[in-house]
């Protein structure tokens, strides 16, 4: 089931060099743009959205509910949509 990750115990630096080489032989694009859109985050000015008690409840509640598999797929949410749309 794919590759597990390892915990891997390096100092920053280590890291830094590793990521730097791996960063260096790629050609993924994609992996590339992502890269560079995670170490953007940590130089933005990040705003926390704190949750109300009820937002909390809501999605506790809604956890659940996936839990119990009490959830519609997109294809049947887009069919009630459409049904409750056409009357």
């Amino acid at each position: 089931m794919g590759k597990e990750l390892k915990k891997i115990d390096m100092s920053t630096v280590e890291l830094r060099k590793k990521l730097i080489e791996k960063i260096q032989k790629t050609e993924n694009e994609v992996l590339l743009e992502e890269a560079y859109r995670l170490l953007e985050l940590e130089t933005e000015d990040i705003e926390v959205y704190n949750l109300t008690e009820e937002q909390r409840k809501a999605i506790s509640e809604g956890r659940e509910q996936i839990k119990n598999g009490k959830f519609l797929t997109d294809d049947e949410a887009s069919n009630e949509i459409d049904e409750w749309l056409s009357k």
